[in-house]
């Protein structure tokens, strides 16, 4: 209809092509157009055929039911979904087959222009690489290629001589694994490597992180499955397991010999968390000082806490605004939210302090000072909230600045710091569209050099400053601002 290239889904009913939920949303059109009137509430198999409910993505091979509003996993007793799925992939390698040489030799001739390239109007982003959707994985395209865009962090990993994993037969050889092989051997810091090496290669076919999935799943129990997951939740999973592998190594060779070897990641200025210090911590490792203060005694306790992303309450009062340019009341801009999290508040009765001189639980008060920032400050929004038995989003836009975010005066010490070593400037934001965590979709926006990026799955275009400032924030990410010698104050 819209004659869009962008998330084909083909109806399973009809095989009529169109496009999915996150374009036009004409299959959505297509099965509202096929709906018969209820005449009871127990609808027949043969009905429920002809109301074209079920389509799939021909891109990720994942199935949607507009009728449960949602992706499924199941499939018929006689498999017929998988048959689909198996009938479009032959179609596919068949058509790669057939037009491999020519596609190659676009390549080639769009890699000698993509250096060229200047916005001049264009949207097409012909340097960056998409991600592949394997089934509801945006969740984790969103964070990988946020992570891309983070050169020290990325940079990192892109410099790791590769791993040869040994199992047996395949002893001096490397393995690529896939989902279905039973493989313990499996290592999520190479495979981790691999995909960023394959992201801002200047191809233009989307990669498919499948081996990366696999070992996701093999060592994130939480992650199997098709449905969505939490990016923010997921993102922790992932810093938290690359730091645990780096830690100790593989096949004899510890990655923390060649974090202490690089001069930029010095030993001065590492946070640790679990253990010894990684690229994970040097990175994104901060310090947090708690207070606590007895509201009977006045006996004050204070501990260090070291983090790797803060998660910010949107306060209530903003959470009824759901757009920008609603006029009702002040916006919500990020200050506000850091505001809320660093300052002074009474703890309720949930939360009662036990007093150590008291020798009881006590009203106590809590503050939070940051004692050590990061190199890159990673901020989450909590849009997801309960409420009874809902899991809520707050869908409230949250102003923030994309250069100049100061910090200094959340500083538990901001005397000792420099007049530039507070400053950070925005490389990448993660989006959440929809309005459950379990359902929707998710994008992120980044700085390439100098430029603005929108990663939506395999599509990426150019963008531009003001629409990545109009974007819902769910994950912020900042990069400390380097000052060079004997340049003017920013």
């Amino acid at each position: 209809v819209c004659r869009s290239n962008k998330s084909p889904w083909v109806c399973l009913t009809c095989s009529s092509v169109h496009c999915g939920r996150y374009v036009n949303g004409h299959a959505k059109k297509h099965y509202e157009d096929a709906q018969i009137p209820m005449t009871n509430h127990k609808k027949t198999e043969k009905q429920e055929k002809v109301q074209h409910t079920v389509c799939m993505d021909c891109s990720s091979y994942s199935t949607y039911c507009y009728r449960c509003d949602d992706f499924v996993v199941n499939d018929t007793k006689l498999g017929l979904v998988q048959k689909v799925r198996e009938h479009l992939q032959n179609l596919e390698n068949s058509a790669f087959a057939s037009d491999r040489h020519r596609k190659r030799k676009l390549l080639e001739n769009s890699s000698l222009n993509s250096k060229l390239l200047k916005v001049n109007g264009s949207t097409t982003a012909l340097c960056a690489t998409g991600l592949r959707n394997l089934g509801n994985t945006c969740f984790m395209n969103a964070i990988l290629q946020s992570l891309s865009n983070i050169q020290q962090f990325c940079c990192y990993f892109k410099e790791l001589p590769a791993v040869e994993l040994r199992n047996g037969k395949t002893a001096g050889r490397r393995t690529y694994h896939t989902r279905s092989q039973g493989d313990n051997n499996v290592s999520l810091v190479e495979e981790f490597r691999k995909t960023l090496c394959a992201l801002w290669q200047g191809s233009q076919t989307a990669f498919s992180p499948e081996s990366l999935f696999y070992v996701v799943w093999k060592i994130m129990p939480n992650f199997r499955g098709y449905q969505q997951q939490d990016a923010h939740e997921f993102m922790r999973y992932l810093l938290d397991h690359l730091h645990l592998e780096l830690q100790g190594g593989f096949n004899g060779v510890s990655r923390s010999v060649i974090l202490q070897e690089n001069s930029n990641l010095s030993a001065n200025n590492k946070c640790c968390v679990n253990g010894a210090s990684t690229v994970v911590t040097a990175i994104f490792g901060g310090i947090l000082q708690n207070e606590v203060n007895c509201l009977i005694c006045g006996t004050e306790s204070r501990k260090f806490d070291p983090f790797l992303d803060l998660s910010l309450d949107i306060p209530s009062q903003f959470r009824n605004k759901r757009t920008k340019n609603q006029e009702s009341g002040p916006m919500c801009t990020l200050r506000d939210c850091l505001r809320s999290f660093t300052d002074l508040e009474e703890l309720d009765e949930t939360e009662l302090y036990m007093c150590h001189k008291c020798k009881k639980k006590q009203k106590s008060t809590k503050k939070f000072w940051i004692q050590k920032l990061p190199k890159v400050l990673c901020l989450h929004l909590k849009r997801f909230h309960w409420t009874a038995y809902l899991r809520n989003k707050v869908d409230t836009y949250v102003e923030f600045p994309l250069r100049g975010l100061d910090m200094k005066c959340y500083l538990l010490e901001p005397e000792n710091s420099g007049p530039e070593s507070c400053l950070y400037d925005l490389v990448a934001v993660v989006v959440h569209h929809g309005s459950g965590v379990g359902s929707g979709h998710y994008t992120a926006y980044a700085a390439h050099e100098g430029r603005w990026f929108h990663f939506n799955d395999s599509t990426v275009t150019l963008t531009d400053e003001e629409t990545v400032g109009k974007a819902k924030a769910y994950i912020l990410f900042y990069v400390e601002r380097q000052a060079k010698p004997g340049a003017e104050k920013l």
